[in-house]
């Protein structure tokens, strides 16, 4: 049986190797992810190998919105705003605790980027393209109901607002609940296993050369079919390959500040117009609000993006544009992220802008299949077109048929509520049995929101280590979390738990600087780090501590 333990690295590892595989996917990025359990449902032998943590890359640094495209409405990607649109709906349903609905309002002024007409013709469109229901379909305000809405957006030449809804997610939980649906129907998944090498017989891809980066092992891993989908390091896979020709990836950064709600009490989320024309989303998440982002072409370190002090600046200064009267400055930021995005480059395009979110997939002569470009909303059928490739090669090669994909209606991992309508008297259910056990409401809420269907096995670990907890000097709700990524998320560093379990270091900075000393204690005692170990992960979160607070120069 497939596990996703850090417990147990060496068996899942064994498990690869003992496996006759029909797919290796390289890359627990979402689209990794979507891959895996897209191939394990359509009865292929399938394991993930993933160098960093899962969705340590693109995965957990994107807008957090699974939203249906409106911006493409532009650039007359109509295909794609039909597609991703209804795509927006199936993740939603498929996992209503990691995604939910946002009324999203896109105030329009005098001389600006949307007018009235433009604005309600380009929304009726696109709820027409999207397939959005009646109940989330698009309106339009007036100036005094848009102001009324949100008061904090600038008064000034506004000519009214239209509204219509995205849907807000958790990136990295999102991924990680998908990868753990592929473990739990068979597949096998490990982080801190980079692809070194490629292993062929005859010119054709049999294997790959997997190193351990937490013990520096390496393992020949071998499979039928091997996918690429490395994200910003797809480009250097081809290149191990010796098969980076033609399309070619081109890597843009966007980076998003957080501020605390106090500061920045926005109750509307806004799609805004920049200074300078471009669109940016001010979103309110829990106790905090955050904006982003910026679109730059990037040619720095893929695995360890920042913010530049440009990059702040060009964002608060869009704040102060459409939020004059909060009068912010650099000292509100309490924490931001930058990320990239692996879009594919396009001849006489250099704006990133102007660069088509299309994903594409190329296979080179060695066999290696390469999933490029593509956004986080689309990932379902992204993941369907990769192994739709492999099942049609399978068939042709040894006469093997596999069936269609089986994820349209497939609840991810969490997502076991019945629905967005099941999960909402299931969440109140849920609440009420945290209270029981002693938690506050707000506490139980995020929790049950974050964990879905899993929440029982939070409730059993907060319950039955609470003498545990007191020994390693945590709180126990934080315990029960922690044990709960160490043995069913494979959370194996302090960054994982910190920055993709729980998205702290984005979004609730003191919670990182309260309790990581005791985190950190506690996981080099049950995983018996060394003494080096246990200072390189502690660096490694401090450095993420202080970059999301002080932009390079």
């Amino acid at each position: 049986m497939s596990v996703f333990s850090s417990y147990q690295r060496t068996n899942v590892f064994q498990q690869m190797k003992d496996t006759q595989l029909d797919v290796l996917v390289i890359g627990g990025g979402i689209t990794g992810s979507g891959i895996a359990l897209d191939a394990v449902t359509r009865g292929l032998n399938t394991a993930v190998v993933e160098m960093q943590d899962f969705a340590a890359g693109t995965s957990s640094r994107s807008t957090k919105l699974v939203h249906g495209g409106l911006r493409y409405l532009k650039q007359f990607e109509v295909k794609m705003v039909s597609e991703v649109g209804k795509e927006r709906a199936i993740v939603y349903e498929n996992g209503p605790h990691v995604t939910t609905p946002e009324w999203m309002m896109l105030p329009f002024y005098k001389g600006g980027t949307f007018g009235p007409f433009t604005t309600n013709i380009g929304l009726r469109v696109y709820d027409f393209l999207a397939g959005v229901k009646k109940s989330e379909r698009r309106e339009m305000l007036s100036p005094d109901e848009a102001a009324d809405k949100e008061p904090l957006i600038k008064k000034d030449g506004l000519k009214g607002a239209g509204i219509y809804v995205e849907y807000k997610t958790d990136d990295a939980r999102l991924t990680i609940e998908v990868m753990k649906k592929a473990v739990q129907k068979g597949a096998h998944a490990i982080n801190y296993a980079k692809v070194v090498d490629f292993i062929y017989q005859s010119g054709k891809i049999t294997g790959a050369i997997v190193e351990d980066q937490i013990t520096g092992q390496q393992h020949h891993v071998y499979a039928k079919k091997i996918i690429n989908a490395g994200g910003p390091w797809v480009d250097d896979l081809r290149e191990i390959d010796g098969s980076k020709k033609g399309k070619t990836l081109h890597l843009t950064k966007g980076v998003h500040v957080i501020f605390s709600k106090e500061r920045f009490p926005l109750k509307q989320a806004i799609y805004f117009d920049a200074p300078d024309g471009r669109m940016i989303f001010a979103i309110p998440r829990n106790d905090k609000t955050y904006v982003g982002t910026t679109d730059t072409s990037y040619n720095g370190d893929i695995a360890n993006p920042k913010m530049t002090e440009d990059d702040r600046n060009y964002l608060l200064d869009a704040i102060r544009y459409m939020f004059p009267s909060l009068a912010i400055t650099v000292d509100d930021v309490e924490s931001s992220y930058a990320g990239l995005r692996p879009l594919i480059a396009e001849e006489g395009k250099d704006d990133p802008d102007e660069i088509s979110r299309k994903d594409e997939i190329f296979v080179s002569n060695s066999g290696l299949i390469s999933m490029a470009g593509g956004k986080l909303t689309g990932y379902r059928k992204m993941a369907e077109h990769a192994v739709n490739t492999v099942v049609k090669q399978l068939k042709e090669e040894e006469g093997i048929l596999y069936g269609e994909s089986e994820t349209k209606h497939l609840p991810i991992a969490g997502g076991e509520v019945g629905g967005s309508t099941g999960f909402r008297d299931f969440k109140k259910q849920k609440i009420a049995e945290a209270t029981a056990l002693g938690m506050d409401e707000q506490t139980a809420s995020i929790l049950v929101q974050q964990y879905g269907a899993n929440i029982d096995k939070i409730f059993e670990l907060y319950e039955a280590e609470q003498a545990n907890a007191h020994n390693a000097a945590i709180d126990p709700v934080v315990f029960a979390e922690l044990i709960y990524a160490i043995k069913y998320e494979m959370a194996y560093k302090p960054v994982d738990f910190f920055v993709r379990r729980t998205g702290a270091l984005f979004f609730d900075i003191d919670f990182v600087k309260k309790h990581k000393d005791n985190v950190i204690a506690y996981m080099a005692n049950v995983f018996q780090w060394t003494d080096e170990q246990k200072q390189a992960y502690t660096e490694e979160l401090d450095q993420l501590l202080d970059e999301a607070v002080h932009p390079i120069i």
